[in-house]
């Protein structure tokens, strides 16, 4: 394994701690009082019900992790579960109403760039763009433009 350039590691530091930075997660517990792990459930969630084991492998943890999430979630009225159709040892996990909007708030929250991005002039903006559309080229999760 090769060692990144120093600029590589500085600015890759910089970018990850701009992305999840602390106004992000704040923003998320102040409006849904919820963990990014949890938000990220929903959020999956939205997409259509899943069993647990879907679950856990969308959002990176191991199925008792999922489990105690999804079990929190459903205490707050957020998800609920009904016997999977091909198989009743199976549950499927569903959003409620009321975690239908709360994914949908997350997504908008995450999706409301930061002040200081959307106060960058449209060729910065462009260069930024692009630039990660080309660390996204190749990358089987990156969505196309």
């Amino acid at each position: 394994m090769t060692t990144p350039p120093a600029d590589a590691s500085r600015v890759w530091t910089a970018l990850y701690e701009y992305v999840t930075g602390k106004d992000r997660r704040r923003a998320l517990r102040a409006a849904l009082d919820l963990g990014p792990g949890k938000v990220e459930v929903l959020i999956k969630l939205a997409g259509g019900p899943m069993t647990l084991r879907e679950i856990a492998a969308a959002v990176d943890v191991d199925p008792p992790a999922a489990t105690v999430g999804v079990n929190q979630l459903e205490a707050r009225g957020l998800v609920h579960r009904t016997a999977h159709p091909d198989d009743n040892r199976r549950k499927l996990v569903h959003l409620t109403e009321a975690g239908r909007d709360a994914a949908g708030r997350a997504q908008e929250i995450r999706a409301e760039p930061p002040a200081e991005m959307a106060s960058l002039d449209p060729e910065d903006l462009a260069r930024l763009d692009e630039i990660l559309a080309r660390l996204g080229a190749g990358r089987p999760d990156h969505p196309a433009r």
